[in-house]
């Protein structure tokens, strides 16, 4: 651990590995620095990886503004298997054969999920209903009554196509399900679907090509750390108060 000295501020990329929440990388940020007042602007779940913008000590102010900025991801989606999480991690609930579709009809399909949209939120996620979160309540085999939410779908590229596979390049906006769109894509081709690898590769201007490993990140020296610090008021709107 480096030892403790002034506090940091700003803004700081990492690149999240697989299997780590996003509490444990900022646990890690927070051992490394010996900081109290660490955030990031936007969770992603443990199968995920890529770019997390981590806010170091002033920087948690700007939370609210980072969290809102639109999001690009590239991932893979598996046909014929619908899961309980809409994700890998989940339990297969249910195994449907994959129609050889054409490329034109899993575009076409595609394509009516462009723009913007109300989602229905998974029952396997963080969202609070009457102070407790819908995954406990999943665990317990409950189907709570929630709200959709509104979201944008601004682009969603299919990079490779295979028998029962789909790659693709998504830009969407905050609040946006991956998975939920993946199991909605299999509903819509009737053979089901679920989400099976997600990479953040970008939010707004941030990109994943910036970031730090979480082992890079701790290999480097607190001078190091604070030279690849981003100062948020260059991240942030012109008068934004911090």
């Amino acid at each position: 651990m480096i030892g403790i000295q002034k506090d940091l501020d700003g803004i700081l990329l990492i690149d999240k590995p697989t299997d780590h929440t996003s509490h444990d990388v900022v646990a890690r940020v927070r051992r490394k620095l010996g900081m109290k007042r660490i955030g990031h602007a936007g969770t992603l779940d443990p199968m995920a990886t890529g770019l997390m913008i981590m806010l170091v000590g002033k920087a948690t102010s700007a939370s609210q503004y980072l969290i809102s900025l639109d999001k690009e991801y590239s991932g893979t989606i598996k046909l014929g298997e619908v899961t309980n999480t809409q994700d890998a991690e989940g339990e297969v609930l249910e195994r449907r054969p994959v129609p050889p579709y054409s490329q034109e009809e899993i575009l076409a399909a595609v394509k009516t999920f462009l723009g913007d949209q109300y989602q229905m939120p998974p029952m396997f996620s963080a969202i609070k209903i009457d102070g407790v979160p819908l995954y406990k309540s999943a665990r317990k085999g409950e189907d709570v009554e929630r709200e959709p939410r509104f979201v944008r779908v601004m682009s969603w590229e299919i990079t490779r196509f295979a028998p029962t596979e789909l790659d693709f390049i998504l830009k969407c906006s905050k609040g946006t399900y991956v998975r939920t769109l993946a199991n909605d894509l299999g509903a819509k081709l009737g053979c089901g679907a679920h989400l099976g690898a997600l990479r953040r590769t970008a939010t707004h201007s941030f990109q994943v090509s910036q970031a730090l490993t979480i082992d890079q990140f701790e290999a480097l020296s607190r001078s190091e750390i604070e030279s690849r610090l981003i100062p948020v008021r260059t991240a942030v709107p012109p008068g934004f108060v911090l």
